[in-house]
């Protein structure tokens, strides 16, 4: 029997990408009723769990966004450029998207009268901190992207108390598994297991030893689902699983899987990455219930095999 919930129709921004199809394929299976609004800028119609119904635009485009917003009762807002490397590049586009966005939302909200946001945000709020990091590290963000997340997490607070809708702020450690786009800026992971498969070497940056902390996407969507469920008003939540892993032995690991006689390259470290980031996982844990089910060694052989049946 499916549970009940309280939310009868959610709309998942940038649905059709990574994370929010996985966010929007376990709504569905909670018999919610599921709107994605998605411009496939990085999304796919394809990645659209059965069920869910998909409104093609953007969330800068106000008459389209209030479309999707028309009866919705909570709001996943994913939708974002997501990088950090590229957000310097273009700084300008990452802030209209990521923050202008997000303020767009907001005010859709507001006039929908939604009574629930659950916003996607970033470790690249925290900038460098000691390990583990915590919700109260210091917020000192090292790059474009990490500044204009910052700046959405607090525009969904003021915004939520103003007009008297709930707010939950995830802050996504490094998330991988299937469906993540492949760009040069995003993925370690993804970027490492498609390297090899073209027979090239990954390339790291730095010396690999930063560590980072790794979660697979289905915990990830676990972790909204819970912030939907729980009865938290206000809450901010790191979501990563408090183990570290580093660079040098994701390679290490997928050059064992895919190619022995491939070696890694090495290149300069690049502006705004973090030295290591870890998250402490205490307060996801105490106020959700949190636990993550899947292990990087588990599953990084099951994104190899996806990655090379999905080309």
């Amino acid at each position: 029997m499916k549970k009940r919930n309280k939310y009868k129709k959610a709309l998942v921004t940038g649905g059709a990408g990574f994370i929010g199809s996985h966010i929007a394929g376990r709504l569905i299976e909670a018999g919610i009723e599921t709107v994605i609004i998605d411009d496939l800028s990085m999304g796919k119609a394809s990645n659209v769990p059965k069920g869910a119904k998909l409104i093609i635009g953007n969330i800068l485009d106000r008459p389209v966004l209030l479309k999707a917003m028309r009866g919705a009762d909570i709001v996943f807002h994913d939708a974002a450029k997501v990088s950090i490397r590229n957000s310097f590049r273009d700084f300008y586009a990452d802030a209209q998207t990521n923050c202008m966005g997000t303020v767009c939302v907001l005010r859709a909200m507001a006039e929908e009268k939604v009574k629930k946001i659950i916003y996607a945000s970033s470790m690249a709020v925290y900038g460098k901190n000691p390990l583990p990091i915590r919700e109260s590290s210091k917020l000192e963000p090292i790059s474009p992207y990490g500044v204009g997340k910052l700046a959405s997490e607090r525009y969904c607070f003021l915004m939520a108390k103003a007009n008297h809708f709930d707010c939950v702020v995830l802050r996504y450690f490094n998330t991988y598994g299937p469906r993540q786009t492949l760009t040069p800026y995003v993925g370690v992971i993804t970027i490492f297991v498609n390297r090899l498969l073209q027979g090239k070497p990954p390339v790291i940056f730095g010396s690999g030893r930063q560590v980072r902390d790794f979660i697979h996407v289905a915990d990830v969507a676990e972790a909204n689902i819970l912030a939907m469920e729980k009865n938290i008003n206000f809450g901010i939540f790191n979501v990563g699983t408090g183990i570290g892993t580093s660079v040098n032995k994701i390679a290490t690991l997928l050059i064992g899987m895919i190619n022995k006689k491939i070696k890694p390259q090495h290149a300069s470290l690049r502006a705004g990455e973090p030295d290591d980031s870890v998250a402490s996982t205490v307060l996801l844990r105490k106020a959700l219930g949190f636990v993550p089910h899947n292990k990087l060694e588990d599953k990084i052989e099951e994104l190899v095999d996806f990655i090379r049946t999905d080309k």
